[in-house]
């Protein structure tokens, strides 16, 4: 397949999810960084261009001229990723829309519900695909368990809980990663949108259970936080399935621990992101077996989404790359994409972040989806 031409906003020197989404996007060879506007600051954009080895001319003080632009070459960029802070999605999300080039936005979708609305509203009118990169979507092992909750191994589902625990935000922390997700202004959210939104996306992925209703008690424990920074969560799941969320960034020990645990009546599994190639299955009244990433026990086409045998370790990087591989795919036409996240995931998302808030300040009181 040709390369694909792809093109950044935000990303440049000091970011962190930026260099991310440039080393996913190479691993398998289907993409190409050719420009970008990667900072606000134009000397910034312009030192971290020559880094990337993007030429001058393709290197932009702004996200308006670069989609402009870029939509006016005949070579020009096949898709955008948005790698900026939350508050920042909206601009250049809808300016590309708009400009007919594709979309690859980092999660959330927006620090706000009214940009998340406009957002749709890009997406709903555009030609152009969107998609959001929850990345642990792209883990082997997860889109495994997926395959077999829809086969039906597990049996009817009763009970999804989620975890994700760090805790580097322990203290008041100063530094660029920790200064935009602490202000309400530019994140949006604490926990819950950080990380609290990959755990529901998960939990939702993998069981395939819309959520009905949720209640949430946010909490922040480190003096003069605007954002939460511990969550607890209960939701009722489609079915009369009960889930539970549980996020936190001052979980003291907890470096990134993203853990699903999915129990049905006929069956279950439990997966930790810490160590992603190994997932519990247990058939009721059966000993535990451990399924490993690559297996033969998965199946003949066990190494679908894998690049390396069995025992040699894939994991965060890896689970992006699948992401941008299937945004190649399905940007090139030899792939539906079903299994990429999109504005529906992206939506629901920030449902989950408004409906905690809103739950929370009410005194946990639930708070129903109306979409559901």
């Amino acid at each position: 397949m040709k390369k694909l031409k792809l093109g950044m906003v935000g990303g440049g020197k000091g970011a962190f999810i930026g260099g991310v989404h440039r080393i996913a996007a190479r691993i398998d060879g289907k993409w190409d960084l050719v420009a970008g506007a990667l900072s606000s600051n134009p000397e910034r954009a312009a030192a971290s261009a020559v880094e990337l080895g993007i030429a001058p001319e393709r290197s932009y003080d702004s996200f308006e001229v670069m989609a402009q632009q870029e939509a006016a070459r005949e070579d020009g960029i096949d898709a955008v990723a948005i790698v900026t802070p939350n508050h920042m999605h909206a601009g250049p999300t809808i300016a590309f829309l708009n400009a007919g080039i594709n979309v690859i936005c980092d999660k959330p979708l927006a620090a706000t519900q009214e940009d998340a609305e406009a957002i749709k509203v890009a997406v709903d009118t555009s030609k152009a695909k969107f998609i959001l990169t929850h990345n642990y979507t792209g883990y082997p092992l997860i889109r495994q368990a997926r395959e077999m909750i829809a086969r039906g191994e597990l049996g009817k589902i009763r009970v999804v809980q989620a975890e994700y625990a760090q805790d580097w935000l322990t203290e008041d922390t100063q530094n660029k990663q920790a200064d935009w997700r602490t202000d309400p202004n530019m994140s949006g959210a604490g926990a819950i949108g950080d990380i609290g939104t990959h755990a529901f996306n998960l939990l939702s992925f993998v069981s395939g259970l819309g959520t009905e209703a949720l209640c949430a008690d946010l909490h922040c424990f480190v003096d003069g936080r605007k954002v939460d920074d511990n969550a607890h969560i209960l939701l009722r799941l489609e079915g009369g399935a009960k889930g539970m969320i549980w996020a936190s960034q001052v979980a003291v020990g907890c470096e990134n621990s993203l853990t699903l645990r999915i129990y049905g009546d006929k069956g279950s599994i439990e997966w930790n992101q810490e160590n992603p190639n190994q997932m519990s299955f247990t058939r009721f009244g059966a000993a535990t077996q451990i399924l490993t990433r690559g297996g033969s026990h998965l199946g003949d086409e066990n190494d679908r989404w894998t690049r390396i045998p069995p025992g040699h370790p894939e994991g965060y990087l890896e689970g992006f790359a699948n992401l941008y591989s299937d945004a190649a795919d399905l940007i090139s036409g030899s792939s539906d994409g079903l299994l990429l996240p999109g504005i529906d995931a992206a939506m629901n998302g920030m449902w989950f972040i408004a409906a905690c808030q809103a739950s929370s300040k009410n005194d946990a009181s639930w708070v129903h989806n109306k979409s559901n």
